[in-house]
């Protein structure tokens, strides 16, 4: 369906924009799914490419060929990341761009740099009668998902998160269909293991007066399904929390207690298609591969290739759900790229494939181990699992001292980058670069030409939200008006924003996550 438009208000809020191109018309969606592979940035997908098809067999270092996968036949433009006070995105900035269309300084959760409310996409979706989802394998209060169903002006107020994704504290009240990721401990007072400090228990509050389903793992979210024609049908609300933090890379994840991002994200389109069947709308849902940029960080390049397939698995699963529904869209593309990647001259991926656990796994054991030979633990227990095997007393000693002064990150970091030395791989920071990210795109027939033409090329991320907006027939304007309606007190700590401002640029020159 078409919708001829002006520069008027035309059929509730399909408004074209100059930024979104010449094209007289936009194609109309009934249903739209955004993917964001957080901290991937190019240079990671031609790395997991070639890790696929080096250690598969088909092809080798001295005769390479590899061959497109996922994501790579669906590429339809770039995307310029920068926030409005740092060339260098975080994530929350980032995410306010793609959710809220919108800039906004380093750290902002959906508000402006006046510390305001800014509607999402996805909460404009919610009073258009869309359903609604999020799916991410971070902590569901990180900051990516934080910013389609939350409004702080720091993104570590993750209690606060919690609080308003879930309607204890949102002016919208429970409004969100589907939340499934990590991030039990914002959801729980501390005396009961959480990190609440308001002794509010919200998973609680959420069965009692929300009316969601809730699963704490594999178990509960398979046992709350029904079948469906080819995943799970969960009953919405539904609210799956199934780690503390941040759910498992997926190189470590154990099937029977943790969902992976492809059978999360079958069973939430399930779940949202079912629910809003018969209905003139259907549904918006973000979906973020979170944990692509905290390998980088870690400069772990085998946790961030296994994340990376499976972003590309979810991505191939899609593009072939939404080419058998005419009526739904899908767009991808990262907040901004994370490590400062470089495949030099020496790049071979074959080192990496030794590695069976992310070194952020095996420090944690590390640091569990309760013998007295803690360098010989990680000689010949732990690094032989991170394909260093034949690491030499001096590297071991170096690891140690390392460990001993700085820290289990640190530690992580220099794995990393041991490792990277036998790939050939370099990593120049363990930070965020300005470097532009790839956005891919799929919608059936004409649509996709007709996605090309309004929102293909270079980009600013905010326009990404503006197309969304239109194909949907929703208004972010009308959703942030009915935000502000009453008053914005409930957004926290406004009169401390100057310093929250200086803090966050200062977290984010030394670490951005």
């Amino acid at each position: 369906m078409l919708y001829r438009l002006s520069s008027a208000v035309v059929a509730g809020a399909l408004v074209i924009f100059g930024s979104l191109g010449d094209a007289s018309c936009v194609p109309r969606a009934r249903s739209f799914i955004y993917v964001v592979p957080d901290g991937y940035g190019p240079t990671s997908q031609t790395m997991a490419r070639d890790f696929e098809s080096i250690t598969t067999g088909q092809s080798t270092p001295g005769k390479p060929n590899s061959a497109q996968i996922g994501v790579d036949k669906m590429v339809i433009g770039t995307v310029r990341t920068q926030a409005a006070d740092n060339l260098v995105t975080d994530s929350a900035a980032s995410a306010t761009a793609f959710a809220c269309g919108i800039k906004t300084y380093n750290g902002a959760i959906a508000v402006d740099e006046a510390g305001q409310p800014v509607a999402s996409v996805l909460e404009a979706a919610h009073l258009s009668g869309f359903k609604t989802g999020l799916i991410a394998t971070s902590r569901i209060t990180h900051a990516t998902p934080a910013c389609y169903c939350s409004h702080v002006l720091n993104r570590n107020s993750e209690n606060e998160i919690a609080a308003q994704q879930i309607g204890y504290t949102h002016p919208f009240g429970a409004y969100l269909d589907l939340l499934l990721g990590g991030g039990r401990r914002q959801y729980l007072p501390k005396k009961a293991g959480g990190k609440r400090t308001d002794d509010v228990d919200l998973i609680a509050w959420a069965k009692e007066k929300g009316g969601y389903t809730y699963a704490a793992d594999r178990a509960a979210f398979d046992g709350a399904a029904a079948a469906g024609d080819d995943s799970k049908v969960l009953p919405l609300p539904f609210l799956g929390l199934f780690a503390s933090s941040h759910m498992a890379y997926e190189l470590d994840r154990d099937d029977d207690k943790e969902p992976s991002l492809l059978d999360m994200t079958k069973a939430a389109l399930a779940s949202l298609e079912a629910a809003s069947q018969g209905a003139e709308q259907g549904y918006f849902i973000m979906i973020e591969a979170s944990r692509i940029d905290h390998a980088g960080h870690s400069n772990d390049a085998p946790g961030h290739i296994r994340d990376i397939l499976m972003y590309n698995e979810v991505m191939a699963y899609l593009q072939d759900y939404v080419a058998a529904r005419p009526d739904t869209q899908l767009l991808s593309a990262a907040d901004h790229e994370t490590g400062g990647l470089t495949l030099p001259g020496k790049w071979d991926p074959r080192p990496l494939a030794a590695a069976t656990r992310t070194s952020e796994h095996l420090v944690d054991l590390l640091g569990k181990y309760k013998g007295d030979d803690a360098k010989g633990y990680l000689k010949t227990e732990l690094l032989p699992q991170y394909g260093l095997s034949n690491a030499t007393d001096e590297v071991v000693d170096g690891m140690m001292d390392t460990y001993k002064k700085s820290g289990s990150d640190a530690l992580i970091v220099a794995m990393g980058k041991a490792l990277a030395g036998k790939a050939g791989i370099n990593w120049s920071t363990t930070g965020h670069t300005s470097v532009d990210v790839n956005l891919y795109g799929a919608a059936g027939g004409k649509q996709l030409g007709r996605m090309k033409a309004l929102i293909g090329g270079n980009r600013d991320n905010t326009e990404l939200p503006k197309y969304v907006e239109k194909v949907l027939g929703v208004s972010m304007a009308n959703a942030t008006a009915q935000l502000r309606l009453k008053e914005t007190s409930w957004v926290q700590r406004r009169g401390e924003l100057d310093e929250i401002k200086r803090l966050a640029n200062i977290a984010a020159w030394n670490h951005m996550h």
